[in-house]
C-alpha cells in the first residue's frame, strides 16, 4: 500500500503546531501497519463524501482520505469542518 499526500492535504499538515504534527506523524505510522486500527477510529463517510474515508488523530482533529485502486491518498486534514 502506498499513500500519498493531495496539496491541500500538504498545506494544512505545514499549517499544524509541531505538537499535532507530531500526533499526526505516529498516528499515520499506525494507519500503515493496519489502516483498521481500532484505536483511529476509521470509517466511511456519507452524503456527498461517500466516497471518502476518515481516521482520527485524537478527539478533534482528523485525515480524510480515500483508496485510489491498491494506493491510499490522504485529502486533507482538519477537524469536522471538514466534512462541510
Amino acid at each position: 500500500m502506498k499513500i500519498a499526500h493531495s496539496m491541500r492535504f500538504e498545506r494544512a499538515f505545514k499549517k499544524l503546531p509541531i505538537s499535532l504534527a507530531e500526533k499526526v506523524i505516529e498516528r499515520t505510522l499506525m494507519f500503515e501497519k493496519d489502516p483498521f486500527d481500532p484505536r483511529l477510529d476509521t470509517h466511511k463517510l456519507h452524503g456527498k463524501l461517500k466516497n471518502q474515508w476518515s481516521f482520527s488523530i485524537d478527539k478533534k482533529y482528523r485525515i480524510l482520505f480515500e483508496f485510489n485502486k491498491a494506493d491510499i491518498v490522504f485529502l486533507d486534514i482538519g477537524d469536522h469542518d471538514l466534512y462541510k
